[in-house]
C-alpha cells in the first residue's frame, strides 16, 4: 500500500489516499507519529493499528457526541461519519457499538417522529420523511400499523381545520381549494380531505 496524496482539510487535519483511494483523517500528530508521507508504503501493520484502535476509538466517540445533540436514525449517523472522513470498517464498529446500547433504535425513532408530526400531517408525508431519513421499509410498516390504529386522519384534519379557518360554516370554492392543496403537501389522503369538507 502507498500513500499517494496527503490533502489538508483544516490546520490540524489531513485527508489520506493509498493506493489513489481515500483512506482516512489523520491529525498532523498522527502523521509524523505513523512515519505517513506522500509516495512512502504504509505497512499492513500500521494500517490496521489506525483502522482498528486509533480510528474506530475515535469514530465511536463521535458518535456518541452526536446522539448526545439529538436523536438520529442509523443511515443518518453512518452518513455524518462518512462525512467526517471515517473509513467503513470504524464505522461500521462504532454503529454496532452504539446500537449494542440502544443509543440508536430505528424503530423507537420512527415510533416518536410518527408521534410528533400526526397531528401536523398525513401519514403518506411522514411515511416519505422516515424513508429519507434511512428507516427500513420493515421497520416503518410495523410502526405505522401501530400508529394508524391510535390515530384517525380526519380527527386530524378537522383540529387542523378549525385552527386554520377563521370564519365558520361551509367552505367557499377558493378556500377549499387552498385548504386542499394544504393538506395533501402535508400528506392526507384526499378522500379523508373531502370527507371533511363535505361535514361542513
Amino acid at each position: 500500500m502507498t500513500v499517494t496524496e496527503i490533502k489538508a482539510v483544516t490546520k490540524q487535519k489531513y485527508q489520506v489516499e493509498i493506493d489513489g483511494q481515500f483512506a482516512f483523517v489523520l491529525y498532523k500528530g498522527e502523521l509524523s507519529r505513523y512515519g505517513i508521507e506522500k509516495d512512502r508504503e504504509i505497512s499492513d501493520e500500521v494500517y490496521t493499528e489506525l483502522v482498528e484502535e486509533v480510528l474506530t476509538k475515535r469514530a465511536k466517540l463521535r458518535a456518541m457526541h452526536l446522539l448526545q445533540k439529538m436523536d438520529r436514525t442509523r443511515a443518518e449517523l453512518e452518513r455524518k461519519l462518512q462525512q467526517n472522513g471515517y473509513p467503513a470498517q470504524a464505522i461500521e464498529t462504532a454503529l454496532s457499538y452504539v446500537e449494542s446500547f440502544h443509543y440508536i433504535d430505528d424503530a423507537r425513532y420512527a415510533a416518536m417522529y410518527m408521534e410528533n408530526q400526526k397531528n401536523k400531517k398525513g401519514m403518506a408525508r411522514i411515511r416519505m420523511e422516515l424513508i429519507q431519513k434511512g428507516i427500513a421499509p420493515e421497520i416503518l410498516q410495523q410502526v405505522l400499523e401501530e400508529t394508524e390504529e391510535k390515530t384517525d386522519s380526519r380527527d386530524v384534519i378537522r383540529e387542523m381545520l378549525e385552527k386554520k379557518r377563521k370564519i365558520q360554516g361551509p367552505l367557499e370554492e377558493k378556500e377549499k381549494q387552498r385548504l386542499y392543496g394544504f393538506f395533501m403537501r402535508r400528506g392526507f389522503s384526499s378522500s379523508d380531505i373531502l370527507a371533511v369538507f363535505r361535514e361542513l
